[in-house]
Parts: structure tokens; C-alpha cells; sequence
């Protein structure tokens, strides 16, 4: 049987239980995808030359990372030429790029530092996400940026916040994509402190000055991230989960952003999707792997991805929910990194979008949960494998069992020179 005949007896298969693959794959070649740029330089940047700081670290030393835009780009056209669906672009503001002899700090920054990451975005038709960097610099105070006590370190920030403000609508309006603009910072302290609500309510205040900047708010979608905990701030942190929730809920405009490596071990984001959703007109996701902690692995085709796609499906929010990749593994080919995680989501999408859901939400409004349990577990086994590879064929990247290929020669001809 080749490969067309069983994607039509997939397809049959399909139809029998109200699914139309054909619909499937037509709509999920357009629901965009956020690709972060940080994956292909261990979250490096341009701005500096220091290593990693503010709760986060990456680990390995795999050969062969970008150390230039230009080649964190060539890397990432490689990735994104193996990958199906629609991109976007998610960069950290740490990335901006000077001309040669420029330079300014993050609180000066401005478009034009940005201009060739546009160029790149759309000569790939992506729109760009966008994060500023609240890590990794000298005017980081004894851990703490926006919840500082010091209140020149506490203007820096707040400035370099307006900055990527300014800099998110100018990505929107070249794009013509709304961009997703979002707030994280490692604040907090490694003990036990003797106060946590005077960080928050710095923190609250700093985000406030931050968002008055003036921005339209049909392109500028600026978001709130949560942290249980970092390296060295281990015992608190001023962004906890209930304090981003809250001033989302509180803010207008301002969209919460769970990255589902962010909270407890016990915790899991699929179950917080629909949650937010009765109250949010708009959520935002950073989709990652924990392993026992937020250790940032390649996403991979596991429980809790397969639950998260299909919660933002099932409840129809495909819409309302912005899907950004958020890992950085040096351990292993970067690139292949990038490649994996991405298709990983594409395929859990794809699997929340190959259930009956209509039928399942039925079965359990009625009350039939015998039914329920049957066609749940049954539908584990339908062969999505031909429809994924039919979905690949239409997208124009290799199958599975065929990119890897690419990415030995791309190791042997480009990375390995380097």
C-alpha cells in the first residue's frame, strides 16, 4: 500500500467516528506557532558576553552553536525548512542587532536594532513575538530588576520595558501580526525572605508603569509569566503564579502566560487551559518540558503536551490561545532541537484535532462514561502516523524518518566548520 492509500483508508477511518481529515490538515496549516530564536544559541544574545544569570542556566556544550545572527538565522531557516504548519518568530530583546562600532543598553533600545529580524520574518511570511530580557546584565541588582528596592535599578527596567513596548508595535505594524509581548523576570530571593509582599508590590507597579506606555492594543498583546522558582531563587519569587494571574485579571489588555514549566511538579497547565478560559478573552502559552523542574528540555510527544493541545482544542480556543515554544537544550544538535520540539506540538495539535470532541463531550454530558472511556481509548490507536505524513507531504517538509538525514549533512557541511 503506498502512501496515498493509506492515507485514504486513514481518512475512512476517520470519517466513520465525524472526522474529516481533509478539513484537519487544512485548518492546521494555518494556526502560527511562536519559534524561539534562543534554542540555537543556548539564549546567548548579541548584547553580551557574559554567562547566563537570573535563575536560568543551559547546560551541554554540543559543537556548533550560532555565535552571529547570521548564523542563528542560516540555523533556523535549516530548522524551519523541516518543519509543517505556519511560524512566527519569538525573539528576546537580548537579540537586537548594532551595526558595527554601535551600541546602546537595553533602556535605549529602539526598531531599528530589530531590522533585520523583520527582514528575516518576512521573507518567511512570520509574524514576531517578543520578550524583554530581564537576565543576563550588570543593572540586575542583587538578583532583582522590576521588584528592586533600589529605585534607579527599578527605572532602568521599567524604561527597558517601555522600550519593547515600542519596539512589539513596530514589529506589528511591519508584520501585519499582532505581537505577543511578554513580561518575565527571575526576581526573588535563594532564602526564606522577610518580606514578600513589598517585591510584589514593586513588581505590580513597575508592570503598571511599563504597560502605560502607549501602545494600540490591537497589536500589542502584552502578557504576564509566572515563576515557582529559579536557580538561586529557590525560596521565593516575586512573579509568582497567583500574582500573574491576578494582574491579568485585574489589567486590562494584559493576557496571562503559562509556561507548563513554571509551576509545581504535581501541577499541570492542561488543566489550567480551560480554567482561564471561562474568565480570559485571550491566554498565551510557553510550551516546554519539565523534567522535576523547569529544566527547559525539547518538547516531545508526551502526556501533558498531547493533554495541552487538547484543552485549547477541544475548547475551540484555538483563537484565543497564543502557542509559543519555549526550550534551549545545548546537549544535543540545536537544530534538531528546534525541529523535534516543533513537530512534536504540530503532532499533538494534530491528534486533539483527530478526536471525535464533539461526540466525547456528548457521551460525557449524558452521562455514558463507559462509551466515553471505550472510543477515548480506541481512538489512541486510529492511524494518525498517515495522516501526519500526508500533512507533511502538503507542507512540503520531509516525513519522519526522512529530516534526520538533513541534519547530518547540515552538521557536516555547517555546523562542524565552526
Amino acid at each position: 500500500m503506498n502512501q496515498n492509500e493509506r492515507y485514504e483508508s486513514a481518512k475512512a477511518q476517520y470519517a466513520a467516528i465525524g472526522v474529516d481529515t481533509d478539513a484537519v490538515i487544512a485548518k492546521l496549516k494555518e494556526l502560527p506557532v511562536a519559534l524561539h530564536c534562543w534554542q540555537g544559541d543556548d539564549v546567548t544574545g548579541f548584547d553580551h558576553d557574559g554567562p547566563l544569570t537570573g535563575g536560568i542556566q543551559t547546560t551541554g556544550n554540543y559543537p556548533g552553536k550560532a555565535g552571529t545572527p547570521q548564523e542563528l538565522m542560516q540555523d533556523m531557516e535549516k530548522a524551519i525548512s523541516l518543519m509543517p504548519g505556519k511560524k512566527k518568530l519569538n525573539l528576546h530583546a537580548s537579540y537586537a542587532i548594532f551595526e558595527e562600532g554601535e551600541f546602546v543598553d537595553r533602556d535605549k533600545l529602539e526598531p531599528k536594532h530589530f531590522a533585520k529580524w523583520v527582514e528575516f520574518a518576512k521573507k518567511h511570511n512570520m509574524g514576531i513575538d517578543f520578550n524583554p530580557t530581564y537576565f543576563s546584565h550588570d543593572k540586575v541588582k542583587d538578583g532583582l530588576t522590576l521588584s528592586s528596592p533600589d529605585e534607579e535599578t527599578r527605572k532602568f527596567w521599567i524604561e527597558h520595558g517601555k522600550a519593547c513596548i515600542r519596539i512589539s508595535e513596530y514589529f506589528a505594524k511591519e508584520t501585519g501580526i499582532p505581537c505577543v509581548m511578554n513580561i518575565w523576570t527571575g526576581d526573588g530571593y535563594k532564602d526564606i525572605p522577610a518580606d514578600r509582599m513589598g517585591p510584589r508590590m514593586r513588581y505590580k507597579e513597575s508592570i503598571e508603569a511599563i504597560l502605560s506606555e502607549p501602545f494600540d492594543k490591537n497589536l500589542v498583546k502584552p502578557c504576564v509569566e509566572s515563576k515557582v522558582f529559579g536557580i538561586g531563587v529557590e525560596a521565593y519569587t516575586a512573579g509568582s503564579a497567583e500574582f500573574t494571574l491576578s494582574f491579568a485579571a485585574t489589567h486590562e489588555g494584559c493576557l496571562p502566560l503559562m509556561d507548563n514549566g513554571h509551576y509545581h511538579p504535581t501541577e499541570v497547565v492542561s488543566d489550567k487551559i480551560p480554567a482561564l478560559l471561562c474568565f480570559f478573552p485571550e491566554i498565551a502559552l510557553h510550551i516546554t518540558r519539565p523534567i522535576r523542574w523547569d529544566s527547559d528540555h525539547v518538547v516531545l510527544y508526551d502526556d501533558e503536551t498531547r493533554e495541552m493541545a487538547k484543552e485549547i482544542v477541544r475548547n475551540d480556543a484555538l483563537d484565543r490561545v497564543y502557542m509559543a515554544l519555549d526550550y534551549f537544550d545545548a546537549s544535543i544538535n540545536r537544530v534538531s532541537a528546534w525541529t523535534v520540539g516543533f513537530r512534536s506540538w504540530q503532532k499533538a495539535l494534530l491528534n486533539a484535532m483527530l478526536h471525535p470532541n464533539a461526540l466525547l463531550k456528548q457521551l460525557q454530558d449524558e452521562n455514558r462514561m463507559t462509551e466515553l472511556m471505550v472510543l477515548q481509548e480506541e481512538a489512541k490507536l486510529f492511524p494518525m502516523g498517515d495522516v501526519w505524513t500526508e500533512y507533511c507531504r502538503q507542507c512540503g517538509v520531509p516525513a519522519d524518518g526522512e529530516w534526520f538525514r538533513e541534519i547530518e549533512t547540515y552538521e557536516k557541511e555547517v555546523l562542524a566548520k565552526r
